[in-house]
């Protein structure tokens, strides 16, 4: 029997759902067969965390500090969570296990390929706040923004995929947009929702989500 060493933190359906079909296809792909990726999930109500985002809060501290509490209990080396934004809280509380972070994971990529500037694609509000843009700058990383409309539009293409009413314009406008802005600096998909319907082909792209599902990964293979 495969040992879990990996916990999620099972939050919106969709996003957690790709989340875990990605886990399982490149496992399979791996390891082939019928195998399938070991892994233990929490799933929280998601509607109560949800009510208090994208701003921290002692409230959601609580709430947070409670579900990982239980998954700290488990004999578990590591803990995904499915949502980018939600790591700003995560920051906060005192959790004993390591976090698979898309900040860090971020930066040893960039390092990797020798970046020093990225066109930051998000929420309305991880575009405006200071968490992504000032972590990555402490890196010396230079984090630049689409136009105030782009930036409006990617939020609407996070809202219509996390409710799944998106249409194949509103897909193909925003795969415009990764196309025109990673021209001459690497876009970087700071939000799941955006990281869901991304385009297959698009090669100058850092997807946060990625680089966590690829972290677990590494745990399992």
């Amino acid at each position: 029997m495969s040992k879990t060493q990996f916990a999620i933190l099972g939050l919106g359906s969709r996003s957690t759902l790709y989340y875990l079909e990605q886990l399982n296809k490149l496992y399979n792909a791996k390891n082939g067969g019928y195998s399938t990726c070991p892994f233990f999930l929490l799933n929280t109500n998601f509607d109560n965390i949800n009510q208090l985002l994208p701003n921290t809060s002692v409230q959601l501290d609580a709430i947070l500090q409670n579900y990982l509490d239980q998954i700290e209990s488990l004999e578990v080396a590591e803990i995904l969570i499915p949502n980018i934004t939600l790591h700003e809280t995560i920051d906060r509380l005192e959790l004993q296990k390591n976090i698979i972070h898309p900040l860090p994971l971020s930066v040893v990529k960039m390092r990797e390929t020798d970046t020093k500037k990225v066109m930051l694609f998000g929420s309305l509000h991880s575009m405006q706040s200071r968490y992504i843009r000032s972590y990555l700058e402490f890196n010396s990383i230079e984090v630049l923004l689409p136009s105030l409309k782009d930036m409006i539009f990617i939020d609407e293409v996070r809202t219509h995929i996390y409710n799944s009413t998106e249409t194949k314009e509103i897909i193909n406008i925003y795969h415009e947009l990764i196309k025109k802005y990673s021209e001459n600096n690497p876009v970087i998909l700071g939000c799941t929702e955006l990281s869901i319907l991304k385009p297959k082909d698009q090669k100058n792209v850092i997807d946060m989500a990625q680089l966590q599902i690829e972290a677990a990964l590494k745990i399992k293979l």
